[in-house]
C-alpha cells in the first residue's frame, strides 16, 4: 500500500509539474523531426528503421527517466521518505512510476513512428509485443536503480547517460535483434534465444536493484 502511495504522489506531482512528461515529448518530437528531415526523400530499409525506433527511445529514457530519486533530493524530502517506508518499498514506488511513464512513453514513440515511416513494416505482431513489453521492463528497472546512484551526485545530468549505456547496451542491442526477427515475420519459437535473455535481463537487474537499493538508498 506504501509503495502504491508512493506511486501516487509521484504521478500526482508529475501531473501538476508535467516536468517529465514535457521533457520526453519535446525531445521525442525533436529527434524524430531531426530523423525525418535528415532522410528527406531517401528510401531506407525495415532494419534501418527498427533500429532507429530503439535509438529514438533509449536516449528519450535518458531525458525524462532520471528525475526518479532527483527530484526528492532537490524537494529535501529523501529523509522523510527514509524514516516512513522501507527501502524496497520506495523502490517498488518509484518502480512503478517509471514503469508507467515508459509505457506511455514507448507506446506514443511506436505509434508516431510507424505512422511516419512507411518501411517500418511488422510482419509478427505478437513477437513485436513480447519484446516491447519486456524491453519497456527492462528500461524502466535499469533507470530507477540508476537515478537511484546518482541522485546524490553533483554532477548528476551527465552522470545518468554514462553509467545507462552499459548496462542498458546489452538489452538495446537485444531489442535490436527482435525487432529485425519481428520485420521479417520470424516466429516466435525462432527468436527464443533473444527472449530468454530479455527476460532473463529483466529478472537479473530486477533482483539486483532490490538487493543494492537498501545501500544505495541509506549512504
Amino acid at each position: 500500500m506504501k509503495a502504491l502511495a508512493l506511486f501516487s504522489k509521484d504521478w500526482n506531482s508529475e501531473l501538476r509539474t508535467r516536468y517529465a512528461i514535457n521533457a520526453l515529448a519535446m525531445f521525442i518530437l525533436v529527434t524524430i523531426s531531426v530523423i525525418l528531415f535528415s532522410i528527406g526523400t531517401e528510401k531506407i530499409s525495415g532494419y534501418l528503421t527498427g533500429g532507429l525506433l530503439w535509438v529514438v527511445i533509449f536516449f528519450s529514457a535518458m531525458s525524462g527517466l532520471s528525475r526518479a530519486f532527483v527530484s526528492e533530493e532537490e524537494r529535501g524530502t529523501t529523509l522523510t521518505l527514509q524514516l516512513i517506508a522501507a527501502p524496497a518499498t520506495i523502490y517498488s514506488g518509484k518502480l512503478l512510476f517509471n514503469l508507467l511513464l515508459v509505457f506511455l512513453m514507448n507506446i506514443f514513440i511506436t505509434t508516431l513512428y510507424s505512422l511516419l515511416f512507411e518501411s517500418f513494416v511488422i510482419e509478427n505482431f505478437t513477437l513485436f509485443v513480447i519484446s516491447f513489453f519486456f524491453g519497456n521492463i527492462g528500461i524502466a528497472v535499469s533507470s530507477t536503480i540508476i537515478a537511484a546512484i546518482i541522485s546524490k551526485a553533483s554532477s548528476k545530468g551527465t552522470l545518468y547517460p554514462v553509467l545507462s549505456f552499459p548496462i542498458l547496451l546489452p538489452l538495446i542491442l537485444t531489442l535490436l535483434e527482435l525487432t529485425k526477427f519481428s520485420i521479417d515475420g520470424d516466429t516466435i519459437s525462432d527468436a527464443f534465444v533473444e527472449i530468454a535473455v530479455l527476460v532473463c535481463y529483466d529478472v537479473i537487474m530486477l533482483t539486483a536493484s532490490y538487493l543494492l537499493f537498501d545501500f544505495i538508498w541509506k549512504d
